[in-house]
């Protein structure tokens, strides 16, 4: 199957998704092209069957603004005709899903063109809560929802959320975000001790959190939880990622005379190795439909405590593979957290479960759940 895939290239959880799928795909024998302004991050070094075609945009003079969509919907026709593609994936609706519903009807109006171009829409979170709720957005998203040929979401949450919110009548598959459990598993050994030396001592605790450092990720509620559980155990904080909130939490923690205590990271490749040396995972998060980066952890081994917003509790089990509580509590996320790091045996449990939780959501498991969709659609 020749499968275009279009997402926003960056360190977010679509974007990082939707790189791993085609990864995955050309892996078992597809051809996957890449439509995008920028090469995906995720997508480093030469693979056999990925192919990458850049959107080009022109700032004329007239135009106070790019039109992205309008050119990556005549990329999407170019690459389309000149490949032969099957299947168009979108994933995250705003503007993918409407250029490609652009290219479709561009393509359908063309003569000589063998049969209908299918495109799929994936939605995976902000494009439905946040973004997609604004006014000027609103009734376009909920028309390229409407005009996909599928629809797959990333949570069960998300899911009823979409037909709820736009009112969407049309059938939404439910496929979750995966991972590659073979990379991302707990490296015990000399280099990782060594490692790890670099950011506590040997009877401190490393908690740690990753995002993109936007508000509703709240990573001062987790600078005001490690404040609070490092009073009971002696410990760091490993804050991964940049954004917005970054000098905002930097100026908190320097506030609260703990910045020495946390490690602000920024943009790490070597996530895995970081994973390794840790022994509590947060995220607090406003909104999350479905925590990606919960399941990193969790895949090396490491219990969490999250907010039980969106897609959360479908991931992280309560009481099993680590805690849920309400948004801004802080209070109690703080007495789980110094509970499980005082408490060996439950800890080892929760450990495991988290392990074994996390490979329900293996690339094994969920790339075949989008090859069985891409046949439903295609009415093979």
């Amino acid at each position: 199957m020749k499968i275009g895939i279009t997402c926003y290239p960056t360190y977010g959880g679509s974007g990082v998704v939707a790189t791993e799928l085609g990864k995955a795909l050309a892996m078992r024998g597809h051809e996957v092209h890449f439509i995008s302004y920028a090469m995906p991050t995720r997508l480093n070094g030469f693979i056999d069957n990925i192919f990458y075609h850049e959107v080009e945009i022109n700032n004329y003079p007239l135009f106070e603004f790019p039109l992205y969509s309008i050119a990556l919907a005549s990329k999407m026709v170019e690459v389309t005709k000149f490949h032969d593609l099957d299947l168009l994936h979108a994933h995250y609706a705003i503007p993918h899903a409407t250029s490609a519903f652009l290219a479709r009807e561009i393509l359908k109006s063309e003569s000589g063109n063998k049969s209908e171009i299918k495109f799929i829409t994936t939605l995976h979170g902000t494009d439905i809560t946040l973004t997609g709720l604004e006014p000027s957005f609103l009734p376009t998203m909920k028309f390229s929802i409407q005009k996909s040929d599928g629809v797959t979401a990333v949570s069960k949450f998300l899911k009823e959320k979409t037909q709820q919110q736009y009112q969407i009548d049309k059938e939404i598959e439910v496929i979750p975000n995966f991972i590659d459990i073979n990379k991302y598993v707990r490296e015990d050994n000399e280099k990782t001790k060594c490692f790890r030396k670099n950011f506590a001592k040997n009877d401190e605790k490393i908690l740690t959190h990753t995002s993109n450092f936007r508000a509703l990720k709240r990573v001062q509620d987790v600078i005001k939880i490690f404040n609070t559980v490092k009073e009971k155990v002696d410990c760091k904080l490993l804050l991964i990622g940049d954004g917005p909130e970054r000098s905002e939490c930097e100026r908190y923690s320097r506030e609260l005379g703990i910045f020495e205590d946390i490690k602000f990271m920024g943009k790490q490749d070597a996530l895995v190795e970081l994973l390794s040396v840790t022994d509590l995972f947060f995220l607090p998060s406003q909104s999350e439909s479905f925590g990606l980066s919960a399941l990193e952890a969790m895949s090396c081994g490491v219990p969490v405590i999250s907010s039980s917003v969106g897609g959360l509790p479908e991931l992280n089990l309560h009481g099993e593979t680590g805690y849920i509580a309400e948004i801004g509590d802080v209070e109690r996320m703080s007495k789980y957290a110094s509970d499980l790091l005082t408490n060996e045996k439950r800890y080892e449990h929760f450990s495991k479960n988290a392990r074994k939780r996390a490979e329900h959501f293996s690339e094994e498991n969920i790339v075949p759940m989008y090859e069985k969709f891409y046949d439903k659609v295609l009415g093979m």
